[in-house]
C-alpha cells in the first residue's frame, strides 16, 4: 500500500494536469511494487518557492541525505 506525498515548488497545476501527474505515478508502482489502483495514495503538496529551504530543503532532504536514492544536483545555503 504505497503512499506518495510529493513536495514541488507551486505550480497551480489544473485538476486535469494533478489527475495525469497521479496516472503516470500509479503506473510506476503498478509497474515496480505490483500495486492496484486501490492500494495507492497519492498527496500532491505544492510549495511555495520562498519555502522550500524551510519546508522540504533543510528538514526533508538535508536531515536526510544519506538515506536518498536520487540526491538533488543542487545545494541551497
Amino acid at each position: 500500500m504505497p503512499h506518495v506525498d510529493l513536495k514541488f515548488i507551486t505550480r497551480n497545476l489544473t485538476e486535469e494536469q494533478q489527475n495525469a501527474v497521479s496516472e503516470d505515478i500509479i503506473a510506476v508502482l503498478k509497474k515496480h511494487f505490483g500495486s492496484t489502483d486501490d492500494s495507492v495514495s497519492i498527496r500532491l503538496n505544492e510549495i511555495p518557492k520562498d519555502s522550500w529551504k524551510s519546508e522540504v530543503y533543510d528538514p526533508i532532504i538535508m536531515a536526510h541525505l544519506d538515506k536518498l536514492v536520487k540526491k538533488p544536483g543542487y545545494k541551497l545555503d
